[in-house]
């Protein structure tokens, strides 16, 4: 499975209302878990079994809590059992469709 997710802190009480440090410190806990994964501007992706994935998300967001008050979790998964290196292969297949005009 692929999981999508974002964490992040509110009420922190930075007058910046910036939130990258708890948002590496969720990072390092999805890097240091071994698990292929992603991150970009919005999103970290993960790519695993049910049990693996959503434990590196409960500890990432435990992660991110010790910055504020509350946390915001956003969440999207692609369950697609018998299927792996996903989180790399469907972008090949996206670029490959856009390398041949691929409309369809």
């Amino acid at each position: 499975m692929l999981v999508a997710f974002s964490v992040a802190p509110s009420g922190t009480g930075r007058a910046d209302g910036s939130v990258h440090d708890a948002v590496a410190a969720a990072v390092r806990i999805v890097r240091e878990s071994g698990l292929p994964n992603h991150t970009d501007a919005m999103f970290t992706t993960i790519e695993g079994e049910w049990t693996e994935v959503f434990d590196v998300v409960r500890r990432a967001t435990e992660a991110v809590g010790e910055y504020g008050s509350r946390v915001s979790l956003v969440l999207k998964a692609d369950i697609r059992p018998g299927y792996s290196g996903e989180i790399e292969g469907k972008v090949e297949r996206l670029e490959a469709a856009l390398e041949r005009g691929d409309e369809s």
